[in-house]
């Protein structure tokens, strides 16, 4: 689990090739859509961008 900009995050298996981020129920970042996996701290500013 991380704790980082007042989120908590835990990381589940998916279906084979899916790499999704979602915050608070809602898809922040799918590999799928985007075609890569997210850059390093791509995630944590996602978090940051959020409402904690």
């Amino acid at each position: 689990m991380l704790k980082q900009a007042g989120h908590e995050a835990v990381a589940l298996e998916g279906a084979k090739s899916q790499y999704d981020v979602l915050v608070d129920g809602t898809l922040a970042f799918s590999k799928q859509q985007v075609g890569r996996f997210p850059e390093d701290d791509e995630v944590l500013e996602l978090l940051r961008d959020r409402p904690g």
